[in-house]
């Protein structure tokens, strides 16, 4: 197995950052905090990982980003034993959020342009889902980001999550089941 060179991991970084800062967006709900999470991940994986085969590098990132969101939820569950704050449990506000239609491939001829209407209708529905995927437990929506948003198969995310291939699958159908029924009750049908 060759190698990783420096370009090749630089490259690697380019490639997931956007995507691993969405991530842990949707796992702290704080974009600094989100931001902080993948620049320790990303240092971590060239500090300690550069020396192993290209191969190797997108489960060794998706471990290490893992990780790093349990230890900031850790420090956080400590830092809030000490020190007792009702502003830190507010919810976060609508600005600052990322937007999901950037990353919306419509479907079909890219020629074809929408409507205003249609892309307001679609645009609501990302914002629902998005809100509803925030509302996952922790474990499930990991989960279900690693397997639908991230791609992972079965065993990566179980790998990366430090767990059974079965607890990925109970965790995945349990967060398709809860996302299908909220949905479902807002009228929304995928």
């Amino acid at each position: 197995m060759l190698l990783a060179t420096e370009q090749e991991l630089s490259d690697f970084l380019k490639s997931v950052e956007k995507r691993a800062f969405k991530r842990s967006v949707y796992h702290v709900r704080n974009e600094e905090s989100a931001l902080d999470i993948v620049q320790d991940s990303m240092m971590k994986l060239a500090e300690h990982y550069a020396h192993k085969p290209v191969a190797e590098l997108p489960m060794l990132f998706q471990r290490i980003l893992s990780n790093s969101t349990l230890d900031w939820f850790r420090r956080q569950k400590s830092r809030n034993a000490l020190f007792s704050n009702m502003s830190d449990f507010d919810a976060p506000g609508d600005d600052g959020e990322f937007d999901l239609l950037e990353n919306l491939n419509l479907q079909g001829n890219s020629s074809q342009v929408e409507s205003a209407e249609t892309s307001t209708e679609r645009a609501q529905i990302l914002r629902e889902i998005e809100t509803e995927i925030q509302e996952l437990p922790a474990r499930q929506r990991e989960a279900f980001l690693m397997r639908y948003w991230e791609e992972l198969d079965v065993a990566e995310t179980a790998a990366a999550m430090g767990c059974s291939e079965g607890s990925v699958k109970t965790h995945c159908s349990r967060a398709v089941h809860a996302l299908s029924k909220a949905l479902g009750a807002k009228g929304i049908r995928l």
